[in-house]
């Protein structure tokens, strides 16, 4: 039986809903052993956080729910550097070059530096060619039991038929309607601070740079990230939160430290002024995902 607190803060650390279907089926399936070595991830929700929480279940050493988010394979995975889950990137080329793919598909027959598998990550499945995916075929049907294969893809058609079907999909659903647009992208900005993975800021700044953000809800966005890094600081020193903070505060608290907090606040409310001029939220998104990222 799995314990559903332990399962929903994995999830927390990971930047995930706990409500989000993908992730408790990913859970669920990991804790049995059952979870498919060719994931592929599509939808609009956040694709690579959900990557990241399917490596650390393959990877996780814990006990009763996987990904447990604690043990030393988790953490790693978390912080980017467990030597057994490899992002595939091709910075020097506009698509993957079919090299590279090789050199994964080669690469796939070695066996685990310190892990259970050999995780690949594909963040966008845009990149791969026709040739790229052909390459992949085999090893993702044939390749060894170890080596394990997560493409991300907004739209599943990029992927071609013959991989897609050796793949299970699971669907990432934007963050619920309810507590408008801004609240949900401030948890979002507090998960991605508690994760403590450089990068993860500022991929959500281009993407709320990419919805054209307003000035006005990007100040609502600040005003309740402030309000949420507050009530964590109050935590730390024994205050229990408002009831509206009382699921992202304890993530904050038990990740970041009381300077960091601190800083974070100070931050948040310097470029909430900024809002209040004539300044372009590109401008502002870009300043403070800088400014973030060097707190953590």
């Amino acid at each position: 039986m799995l314990t559903a607190g332990k399962g929903e803060y994995a999830m927390s650390l990971f930047g995930l809903r706990p409500e989000e279907p993908a992730a408790i089926r990913i859970r669920e399936a990991a804790t049995r052993g059952t979870l498919s070595h060719a994931l592929l991830l599509t939808g609009s929700g956040d694709r690579m956080s959900a990557a990241c929480f399917a490596a650390a279940a393959l990877e996780c050493t814990g006990g009763e729910s996987r990904p447990c988010g604690v043990c030393p394979a988790c953490r790693k995975v978390l912080a980017g550097i467990h030597p057994d889950v490899i992002t595939v990137r091709d910075p020097d080329h506009k698509n993957i070059a079919v090299d590279v793919v090789r050199a994964i598909r080669a690469d796939a027959y070695i066996r685990p530096n310190e892990g259970r598998r050999k995780v690949y990550v594909f963040p966008d499945c845009a990149l791969l060619t026709e040739q790229d995916q052909n390459v992949l075929l085999k090893v993702v049907e044939e390749g060894p039991p170890y080596a394990a294969f997560l493409f991300c893809a907004e739209n599943a058609a990029v992927v071609l038929q013959t991989l897609r079907s050796r793949c299970v999909e699971l669907k990432l659903h934007p963050a619920a309607e309810g507590g408008g647009e801004e609240v949900q992208a401030a948890e979002a900005l507090c998960r991605c601070l508690a994760a403590r993975k450089r990068g993860k800021v500022t991929e959500l700044a281009v993407r709320l740079e990419k919805k054209r953000i307003t000035r006005e809800d990007l100040s609502a966005l600040l005003e309740r990230s402030r309000a949420l890094c507050a009530a964590a600081l109050l935590l730390q020193y024994g205050q229990e939160p408002e009831e509206s903070c009382r699921e992202i505060a304890p993530i904050l608290a038990k990740n970041l430290t009381k300077s960091q907090i601190m800083r974070t606040i100070e931050l948040l409310q310097k470029y909430r002024g900024e809002c209040t001029y004539n300044v372009g939220t590109g401008h502002v998104l870009g300043a403070i995902a800088v400014e973030l990222e060097g707190i953590l």
